[in-house]
This record gives structure tokens, C-alpha cells and sequence, in this order.
């Protein structure tokens, strides 16, 4: 695919964000069971605010992760998330007409990303066995490891919800 530099154009980026994102969603398909889909550039439409998301991660139709890929102006990013997953979970309230914890718990996990700052691809990791191609796979893993760890989370929310309130609660209280 090439080297991905801190100047590479939206569609380098996007490659790579979704082979990450796909490979995730692949992974928590197989452990969850559970049917989830990946919907770029979808557009959501809140009370609010409107606007296309750069990936949105559906579990049937409901909204669980909305990922934005910056090249520049990364807080910039973050606040744009911020808005982005207010917006889906509105999309997502209007879907159901009860959750199981009331209004107050329904959430929604939101990712920036540059593409760029934790996984360096160079020409020199296609090389089998080289400390390049060793670097790639721990970064590669470490990434998918949080983006499955968060997709998983938010699947089987249903599972133990009772527990999750709880825990949810008690990180609040402690703040």
C-alpha cells in the first residue's frame, strides 16, 4: 500500500482506518456471536446537529461506536466526535421507545484517529522477520486490541446490564 506520511491524502488514511475497523468488528463477531456491521460515511441525522460520520459501528440498527480520522486539528476531531455520538445517541433513542436502565445510560464509544500516530507502515516491514515488521504487528495488535475491547463492551452491554450499571455508578461517584 505504501508508507503513510503525516501528509497523505483522506483516502490513504480511510484504507487503513478501515482494515483496523474491519478486522475488529471480524474479531468481536466471532467471540460475541452477536450480527454487527461497519457503515462508512453514514449520515445521522440528530435533534440537533445532521451530518455524515466517517464510520459508524451498528449492532443490528443500533448506533455503538462513531470513529472520525483526522489528519490535522485532532481536538478539533475530539469535538467533533463529541457532537457526532450525541447526535447517534439520539438516533438511537428515537429507535427505542424504552432502554433498560431509563434515558440516563444509554452510551456510545467515540474514536479519533490520525491513522498515523500509532501504526508506522514503511516499506521496510514487508521484510519477514525484520524488527520493522515485528514493530507493525505489536502496534497493529495493541490497536485492535483496544477497538475490540470497546465494540465487545458495548455488544454485550444486554449480558450483565445490572453489573454494568453498577460499575458505571461507582466510577461516577468516585469522580
Amino acid at each position: 500500500m505504501g508508507t503513510l506520511l503525516a501528509d497523505s491524502n483522506e483516502a490513504m488514511r480511510c484504507e487503513y482506518i478501515s482494515a483496523i475497523l474491519h478486522a475488529s468488528l471480524y474479531i468481536v463477531k466471532r467471540i460475541t456471536e452477536k450480527e454487527i456491521t461497519l457503515a462508512p460515511q453514514l449520515e445521522v441525522v440528530g435533534e440537533e446537529n445532521t451530518g455524515r460520520v466517517d464510520y459508524a459501528v451498528k449492532a443490528l440498527e443500533e448506533l455503538i461506536c462513531i470513529t472520525e480520522g483526522r489528519l490535522y486539528q485532532v481536538v478539533m476531531g475530539f469535538a467533533q466526535n463529541l457532537v457526532q455520538c450525541e447526535s447517534a445517541l439520539q438516533v438511537n433513542k428515537k429507535r427505542k421507545a424504552d432502554t433498560a436502565f431509563g434515558e440516563d445510560f444509554d452510551y456510545i464509544y467515540g474514536i479519533v484517529t490520525t491513522a498515523t500516530d500509532c501504526i508506522r507502515f514503511t516499506e521496510s516491514a514487508l521484510k519477514e522477520g525484520s524488527e520493522e515488521e515485528k514493530e507493525l504487528f505489536r502496534n497493529v495488535k495493541r490497536v485492535i486490541e483496544v477497538v475490540v475491547g470497546l465494540l465487545k463492551d458495548r455488544v454485550d452491554v444486554d449480558k450483565e446490564p445490572a453489573m454494568k450499571k453498577q460499575r458505571v455508578q461507582e466510577y461516577f461517584e468516585k469522580k
